[in-house]
């Protein structure tokens, strides 16, 4: 992780525009590629930010160095650097994620042990298939013999939605598994991560855990 204190405005150039004017701020680039743009409040949210797969190039031929992050749809977001106050960078590693209490680890073994529960035809390839910044919770194959990953949660929010679809996009360029769709399975999803999910092709699954301790497979409920 490359981490950057700096005096900057960004400029995000694609479908839409954005512009935020001169600040001092935080600038994180991450192993995956990813680059976002953060203030001192707002929490973990970014100002802006751009998702891998990304590419950063520093153009030094004006008056000001400008970073310029483009994606493969063209877009790009631009960052005109007035002062640097801070550049580092760590090695932090492989991150073993997020430890599951003990409901959702429980889903993930019943929708293991009955993951015909997703739909006619699924089968189970493995649990915790193991990629480079985690392990996804289920890879499963539908009807057609096409992958699937699954990442449950007890609460579904946008943060897990972006978790699967950080996953998908490293799934997708293994050519033994590819193309690799999504399923987010949760026993509540909020809206704003259903919308999230649907936006990008992930099928949102609502579980009702005491059902399926009951392994009452006529009422689990696919949304």
């Amino acid at each position: 992780m490359r981490l950057v204190i700096a005096q900057c405005t960004v400029d995000y150039v694609g479908r839409l525009t954005a512009h935020l004017p001169s600040a001092r701020r935080l600038l994180l680039i991450k192993a995956d590629g990813s680059v976002s743009v953060h203030a001192d409040d707002r929490a973990y949210k970014p100002l802006n930010w751009m998702s891998p797969p990304c590419w950063l190039t520093e153009k030094t031929d004006g008056p000001l160095p400008v970073w310029v992050v483009e994606n493969k749809a063209g877009e790009q977001l631009r960052i005109t650097l007035e002062d640097v106050e801070h550049d580092s960078s760590h090695e932090l590693g492989v991150d073993p994620g997020l430890v599951k209490d003990g409901v959702e680890a429980h889903l993930q073994i019943l929708l293991a042990e009955h993951v015909e529960l997703l739909g006619a035809g699924y089968t189970l390839v493995r649990r915790e298939y193991m990629t480079a910044i985690g392990p996804v919770d289920l890879l499963c194959r539908d009807a057609d013999g096409r992958s699937v990953a699954v990442e449950i949660k007890r609460r579904g929010e946008i943060d897990g939605v972006e978790q699967l679809t950080r996953y998908l996009e490293l799934l997708n360029r293994d050519t033994l598994i590819a193309p690799v769709a999504g399923i987010f399975a949760a026993q509540q999803i909020k809206p704003q991560a259903r919308t999230l999910a649907l936006d990008r092709g992930i099928r949102c699954v609502t579980l009702d855990y005491d059902q399926m301790r009951g392994m009452d497979n006529d009422e689990f409920r696919l949304f």
